[in-house]
């Protein structure tokens, strides 16, 4: 298409139709974290980016320490319960390899571009929290009703996977429908999968009901949610 302009002739380019107008329009760079667009989600992947390199190559024995003394175990939460439940949030279990790294990267972007940076973390510190508390008060009156040892109150417990189950939750609360519950379906079948494996129960339960009150935050978020993303 060419237009006169003055003494010059210009030529626009003609508008891309068929399938791969579609693909332009969905502009996959804007999957991943920026400093301006999502600045919590680019900034926390940053520190745990950090943390995960640090553990990688840093002395295992005092890596295995840190971990113990940012451990959400019920010794730990009596004692210094803010304290442990910010600096378990620091580590990725399993590393930057782990799945929730990736899920983590995904879904947190997609959702602060939604709902805002604010509403995103309180999103994630809610699930985080609540997971946490929920799964490991029951094992401290286990210990006192003398149905669990003693050893239980200090089980390894840290990591990020509570946090992106409530987000997972969150985000499918503004997806269209068939979006909305193939990614229910399918995040939620596969937390049931390792509830069954019985690997690690409490855990496992943890992650079911982080994924429930990401579902629960509908309300509030939809609010924010439509808004163009930035």
């Amino acid at each position: 298409m060419c237009g006169a302009r003055g003494a010059r002739v210009v030529c626009g380019a003609r508008p891309v139709r068929g399938p791969w107008a579609g693909m332009l329009r969905l502009r996959p760079w804007r999957i991943l974290p920026t400093p301006t667009g999502t600045p919590f989600t680019f900034g926390y992947a940053a520190l745990l980016l950090l943390t995960s390199l640090f553990a990688e190559h840093a002395d295992p024995s005092f890596v295995s320490s840190l971990h113990q003394g940012s451990s959400t175990d019920v010794a730990h939460l009596a004692d210094r319960p803010v304290f442990v439940l910010l600096a378990s949030a620091l580590w990725i279990a399993g590393g930057i390899t782990s799945p929730y790294a990736i899920v983590f990267l995904l879904v947190l972007t997609a959702l602060e571009r939604r709902i805002g940076g604010l509403r995103t973390a309180g999103v994630f510190l809610l699930g985080h929290v609540l997971a946490t508390l929920v799964t490991e008060v029951p094992v401290g009156l286990s210990v006192l009703a003398g149905h669990l040892p003693g050893s239980s109150l200090h089980r390894l417990d840290y990591g990020i996977s509570f946090g992106v189950a409530a987000s997972v939750g969150a985000l499918a609360g503004l997806l269209t429908p068939w979006v909305r519950w193939t990614v229910l379906a399918g995040f939620g079948w596969m937390l049931v999968e390792d509830l069954v494996a019985f690997a690690d129960p409490m855990t496992n339960w943890g992650h079911l009901l982080a994924l429930v009150v990401g579902v629960a935050t509908w309300p509030l978020i939809r609010r924010r949610g439509l808004r163009p993303a930035a």
